[in-house]
């Protein structure tokens, strides 16, 4: 088991999902570091994804926490294989680490559901809108930063390619639909690009108008990506410090409300589309 200086949030992220399945079986951190043969500081180490554990010793651990849900212990087990490396880490050292992490939560998703209040999904952005937002950041980028964000942006959307992507729902609001990044001409190109991507068979957009109303986590841009089963999703919040990343069940539990809430207020697809055409026509 290798140490590692800057673990990824996937190998924090099952670092976690061991200690909360070794806590809740009451199993001590002193006999997994006896069953595993290790030292018990290593155990330390594995749980806060410093440290490497083989496929192994996860599905030794799940048996000896009474874990008999094969499915759960099998996608702990597929999260701890080594793995080739993913296109972002090219950006390593460029860019900074929460926006990879990003791409590599997009990468293992099996499914999503995104939120959006103020601007459009990054999967879904033209060039000319990802531009205007990141010519916005305080401090400001240099251009030579911004074109590497630019080109991570444009990469990260092949996950939603036709041939190949996963499903994804985009609740947008209108506020979102209205604002003019960019400009007119921009907004206008921005709308029409939604318009076609909503017709792939794996992308649905819906639209919540003003007249909806209030909903819980308005102003929030929540994404949930949905993991091999349901404890492994992960909710990813945007903030100006950089991404946020949250998976305890509660919050798990609550941000699906909030999504499942806003898909009941939100406009049918073929509704969303008229309503989006009607935006783009009076720009």
């Amino acid at each position: 088991m290798s140490a590692r200086t800057a673990p990824t949030e996937r190998q924090r992220r099952l670092g976690a999902e061991i200690r909360r399945m070794r806590a809740a079986a009451g199993v001590t951190a002193e006999f997994a570091a006896g069953l595993l043969g290790v030292d018990r500081g290593k155990i330390s180490n594995i749980e806060s994804g410093s440290r490497a554990i083989s496929p192994e010793r996860v599905r030794t651990l799940a048996c000896n926490c009474g874990r008999t849900d094969k499915e759960y212990v099998e996608a702990l087990a597929a999260m701890a294989a080594p793995r080739p490396r993913g296109w972002w880490e090219q950006y390593r050292g460029a860019l900074p680490q929460g926006l990879l992490e990003i791409a590599e939560l997009e990468a293992a998703a099996t499914a999503m559901r995104g939120a959006y209040s103020m601007h459009m999904p990054g999967l879904l952005q033209t060039s000319d809108h990802a531009l205007a937002i990141f010519r916005v950041v305080v401090p400001e980028l240099p251009e030579h930063e911004i074109a590497l964000r630019l080109a991570l942006r444009i990469e990260r959307q092949h996950v939603l390619d036709a041939d190949r992507g996963i499903p994804y729902t985009a609740l947008i609001h209108e506020a979102a639909l209205r604002m003019q990044f960019g400009g007119r001409a921009a907004a206008r190109a921005q709308l029409e690009h939604l318009m076609a991507k909503s017709e792939q068979p794996n992308i649905t957009l819906r639209v919540i108008p003003f007249e909806a109303g209030a909903f819980p986590g308005a102003g929030q841009t929540v994404i949930l990506a949905q993991g091999a089963v349901p404890e492994l999703d992960t909710v990813q919040i945007d903030n100006t410090h950089g991404p946020d990343f949250l998976y305890a069940q509660g919050q798990l539990e609550k941000y699906r409300a909030h999504l499942d809430w806003m898909e009941r207020i939100a406009l049918t697809a073929d509704e969303s589309r008229s309503a989006i055409r009607t935006i783009a026509a009076q720009l």
